[in-house]
């Protein structure tokens, strides 16, 4: 394992006092309005965000003075208005299986956690959609904070943007891609924060920008059941299930949710996903847990509950973080587990824990932000009251 403390990604923040518009996370149509506002003739609108576009999403830019298709004097006007964010690595962490781990802070000083999970030709990206969880699921670490907030659109992109930085990854390439799926696994309920979510992905999917297909990307979500099939109409990306139990007494007790949108709901919505096919499998997370879920009798449940549903089961062994309360389930029970769902009909690899010696494998990440009161917000803002 490796630490690299006070480690600054990209060459352009956003402070907190800085009166210039961040353009990192508008749309298209957001950036026409920005050139319109800083009163660029209405035939140059669209030429001037496509330009933007390209040199932010594709290039990668983190200034206007390298933006060698804008004219000098625009590139200084456009530096007077604007900038280009990006978030601050506060630590990057690589474990030893070469997992890299980011704690990210943004321009109010909030943290969040990113995770690359690098394979030998491609990677994985799991990004966080709020600093905190509003969910309590007592088998993750994120779990036992509070929701501090939701991320924006571009805070959120900002990690990807950040990520591909370090790994240096631009411009965006066809093939080859180090960060080549990304997986909203992050910090946070991606569902409780869906607008954000929505137009982040969409930016990142973009053909002319980062350019990532909705086939590689996964959002999963703990069961806010009446936004699934928005996901699916809307974005048409992957969806994941963190279901990780088969009866509702011992899920609403481990992943509280249950309570409003029980199983039998959540299954429904699944059901009904528009892009969910033999091809396009939703996947159903089940963290693996000593004696709680990992019985035969659980198995042959979830064979049962999942009956005509395009599926394959990931069972995630327990990753322990200080003061868990569970334990992982044996390697035989996990075998034994993954046989009967096997047998069953559906697809259940055992993830491969990465991470886990830099707290970044599944259900560890988490950050030192804890929500404010308004008082204390306006006080750090604006200093004591005289």
């Amino acid at each position: 394992m490796s630490i690299v403390p006070d480690v600054t990604v990209g060459t352009r923040t956003l402070a907190p006092a800085s009166n210039k518009r961040d353009l990192v996370g508008l749309t298209r149509e957001e950036l026409a309005a920005a050139m319109r506002d800083i009163g660029e003739p209405e035939r140059a609108v669209k030429m001037r965000a496509n330009q933007l576009w390209h040199w932010i999403y594709h290039r990668g830019a983190t200034s206007f003075d390298t933006m060698t298709t804008i004219a000098r004097d625009m590139q200084k006007r456009l530096d007077e208005h604007f900038i280009i964010g990006r978030p601050v690595a506060d630590q990057l962490q690589q474990s030893s299986d070469g997992t890299r781990k980011w704690l990210i802070r943004f321009a109010d000083g909030e943290q969040a956690e990113c995770v690359h999970i690098p394979e030998e030709d491609r990677g994985a990206l799991c990004v966080s959609a709020q600093v905190g969880c509003t969910l309590t699921c007592k088998f993750c670490h994120t779990g036992t904070m509070k929701l501090v907030r939701n991320l924006t659109a571009g805070e959120i992109v900002g990690q990807v943007m950040l990520a591909r930085d370090t790994i240096g990854e631009w411009p965006s390439p066809k093939d080859g891609r180090m960060i080549s799926n990304i997986v909203m696994m992050g910090m946070g309920e991606p569902l409780y924060n869906v607008e954000n979510v929505v137009k982040a992905l969409k930016i990142v999917m973009d053909g002319e920008g980062i350019a990532l297909s909705k086939r590689r990307i996964t959002l999963s979500t703990a069961g806010v059941v009446p936004m699934i099939g928005r996901i699916g109409e809307e974005l048409g990306v992957n969806l994941a299930i963190s279901l990780h139990a088969v009866r509702d007494e011992l899920r609403d007790e481990i992943v509280p949710i249950n309570r409003k949108y029980p199983i039998k709901d959540l299954l429904q919505a699944c059901r009904d996903y528009p892009t969910a096919n033999n091809a396009r499998r939703i996947t159903f997370e089940y963290v693996m847990l000593k004696d709680v879920n990992d019985s035969p009798a659980d198995a042959r449940e979830l064979v049962r509950l999942l009956a005509g549903i395009p599926a394959k089961i990931n069972l995630i062994p327990f990753n322990a973080w200080p003061g868990a309360p569970y334990e992982c389930s044996t390697p035989e029970a996990i075998r034994r587990f993954a046989g009967i769902v096997l047998e069953g009909g559906y697809s259940s690899p055992v993830r491969v824990p990465r991470g886990r010696d830099i707290m970044a494998a599944c259900g560890q990440l988490k950050s030192a932000s804890v929500k404010k009161r308004a008082s204390e917000r306006y006080r750090e803002a604006n200093g004591p009251a005289v």
